[in-house]
């Protein structure tokens, strides 16, 4: 019999995982994360929560299933968290959840997996992993449920880790199938919410989060239109993201929005929403997942360089350093460094990486 380690979050969605892979006649293991060394000043809507571990236990207890919770503090501040920080202070928008999944779920975990001679790691996230006869690759694709899929924070999967993945939930197109599958069940979080915070920034205050992990204090510096003019002053780099119109207070005739943020003069350039628009980026740490090996000529994609943000028709241009180009279509709105571009083709995840 083949098994099968769950990542528990202790929500419905991981627990429904859960569910199906032992209906589908897997032997489970239950295990949740333990990523944080204080959880009592996290909010109803974060995740990883002392609650949750009890949540994903009681589950586990139900299924009849082995539980263990997996300590990994010291690898989530470094990774997670010392991440986030940085990316603030070299002038980049981090995507947290992105590095969590690498590094920790698909990281740390499949380690776990490998000492406890599981054959495949199983998450409630809802995309899916085909094997391709013809090219000879695992795939990545979208959820049924396109406006549940995940498979934006995923791309960096790799062969080796797509073979070894579930994603049971990415075969549903309701959600309210999984929360039916899940009462049917008798599963204590059949109604839970979803997690929606950033975990360990639980009241959205970034800059207060920053400045007591790093110990800085980050320094005032001019706002700049686009042909010099100092507008006036702002209040350290770290409290402003590319697109931002609120908070600037800066009263001038048209509305404004942070178009950069520059750390070589720590100035914030303004401008207005049509200076928004590029055409055009470069992305690092590239991961090609329907290719061995960079494709030669440009590729005709589909694009996404926002979790929620819509895809756009795209060339893609793979560059001798190891960057990608893609070049787009029609002009997209605050393209940031520091998120992820994924590429498309229809349902198919060609491959990503981080926008610089």
């Amino acid at each position: 019999m083949a098994k099968a380690l769950i990542a528990m979050s202790g929500g419905v969605d991981s627990s429904a995982a859960a569910l199906l892979m032992q209906k589908a006649g897997f032997e489970c293991v239950g295990a949740t994360m333990k990523l944080r060394e204080n959880s009592g000043d996290f909010t109803e809507k974060s995740c990883c929560t002392a609650d949750d571990a009890e949540d994903a236990g009681n589950v586990c207890a139900k299924l009849g299933i082995p539980f263990y919770v997996f300590n990994f503090v010291d690898e989530f501040r470094e990774k997670v968290i010392a991440q986030f920080v940085h990316s603030y202070e070299i002038a980049e928008t981090p995507n947290p959840c992105i590095e969590c999944n690498r590094w920790l779920k698909f990281g740390k975990l499949f380690e776990r997996a490998d000492a406890l001679m599981c054959d495949v790691i199983v998450t409630g996230h809802y995309a899916r992993v085909e094997f391709d006869e013809q090219s000879g690759r695992w795939l990545l694709k979208k959820a049924l449920n396109e406006a549940k899929d995940q498979s934006y924070v995923l791309y960096f999967l790799t062969q080796e880790q797509l073979a070894r993945t579930r994603f049971p939930l990415g075969e549903f197109s309701d959600k309210e199938q999984v929360r039916a599958l899940a009462k049917e069940s008798g599963l204590l979080n059949a109604s839970k919410h979803e997690s929606q915070d950033i975990c360990f920034v639980p009241d959205g205050n970034y800059a207060a989060f920053i400045e007591n992990f790093s110990g800085k204090k980050y320094p005032d510096g001019d706002f700049v239109m686009s042909d010099g003019r100092v507008l006036g002053r702002h209040r350290g780099l770290i409290r402003y993201t590319i697109g931002q119109r609120k908070g600037l207070g800066i009263s001038y005739s048209e509305p404004l929005f942070v178009l950069e943020k520059s750390t070589s003069d720590n100035t914030v350039k303004l401008g207005t929403e049509k200076e928004l628009f590029s055409k055009e980026l470069i992305a690092r740490d590239f991961n090609w997942i329907t290719y061995d090996t960079p494709p030669e000529r440009p590729i005709k994609v589909t694009a996404r360089t926002r979790y929620h943000s819509k895809e756009a028709e795209a060339e893609a241009f793979s560059n001798p350093d190891g960057t990608v180009t893609v070049r787009f279509s029609e002009p997209q709105r605050a393209i940031s460094a520091g998120q992820a571009v994924v590429l498309y083709d229809g349902d198919t995840v060609v491959g990503g990486g981080v926008i610089s």
